[in-house]
């Protein structure tokens, strides 16, 4: 199967979010909104975009979870791997605009649901967290920080286990984690992500081998003339923060935009890609709007010749 065409799904979660402060509600649910009034028009149609509700975010643990907000957040996922199955079957390609890396886990499960899939992470943090490098007795895990892990397969089953898809969601060697900042710091939350099967080309050998190089790379592990189909994850704290600081963790150094929209770029037209993830924008650190229309001329950019092609 191969898209022909783009769906817009708006998925306004924040769920996977530690609150910043006392009483703070992570304002990644405004997100969506936000990018469709800063053009995101000019990319795809959002006249017909599906809109997920906006689920109800909680930093009180609940029964039977030592995820933050991990029973809200399975319900959400379970609705949004109802959606992408369906833009899937009807061969058609899901942009779903977050929300909070928490997102991925319920896309592919929608895409598991008929063939396997393969993954390109992009995202200034491996997201790596589990329970083998925390523990779960001690703090509520926040599952935006442990996406790739989840997706592979490591923590609680509450976001491991879905309906009708054996796990893990993706295997270890057909994933490709870009953009990683805090692999050379001493406290290095997740290092034990380097003994895995996963591929990360952290920032600074990124910007080291520069774009085309890293391409190169990322076909030598996913394969472009090989099925399952990859789904794309973009987490935009990836983009260093003189350009992002619109992100609940900005930093330095990062990848600049013209950087991310050569990979998608090339990662578009190489693979037989089934969807893609926009994650963890912030509208309310960006109160001129300045940075949500970054992000629509990220992905204008980045899809203009995917486009051209279909």
């Amino acid at each position: 199967m191969t898209a022909t065409s783009i769906q817009t799904i708006l998925a306004p979660s924040n769920l996977g979010l530690r609150p910043l402060r006392e009483r703070h509600v992570p304002g990644t649910w405004r997100a969506p909104a936000a990018l469709v009034d800063a053009g995101l028009g000019r990319v795809v149609d959002v006249a017909s975009a599906v809109s997920l509700p906006v689920p109800r975010y909680s930093d009180e643990p609940a029964a039977g979870t030592r995820l933050r907000n991990g029973v809200e957040m399975r319900r959400f996922n379970l609705s949004l791997a109802e959606q992408v199955a369906e833009v899937w079957s009807e061969e058609r390609f899901s942009l779903v605009i977050g929300g909070d890396c928490s997102i991925l886990l319920g896309c592919l499960a929608g895409i598991r649901r008929t063939e396997p899939v393969k993954l390109l992470h992009i995202d200034g943090h491996s997201d790596f967290r589990h329970p083998g490098n925390y523990d779960p007795d001690q703090s509520l895990g926040a599952v935006a920080g442990m996406d790739l892990a989840l997706a592979t397969g490591r923590g609680e089953r509450t976001m491991t286990e879905w309906p009708g898809v054996s796990a893990p969601l993706v295997k270890d060697g057909d994933v490709v984690q870009l953009g990683e900042r805090e692999s050379q710091n001493p406290d290095w939350a997740w290092p034990d992500v380097l003994d895995t099967g996963i591929t990360v080309i952290d920032v600074f050998e990124a910007r080291k081998l520069g774009p085309a190089t890293v391409l190169e790379r990322i076909d030598d592990v996913l394969e472009p003339r090989h099925d399952p189909a990859l789904w794309i994850h973009l987490d935009v704290d990836v983009l260093d923060q003189s350009f992002m600081p619109a992100v609940d963790t900005p930093g330095s150094p990062g990848l600049d935009p013209a950087y991310i929209e050569t990979v998608l770029r090339g990662v578009m037209s190489r693979y037989r890609c089934c969807g893609m993830t926009v994650t963890i924008f912030d509208p309310d650190l960006d109160p001129d709007g300045d940075y949500a229309k970054l992000v629509v001329k990220l992905l204008e950019n980045a899809f203009e010749s995917w486009r051209q092609s279909k």
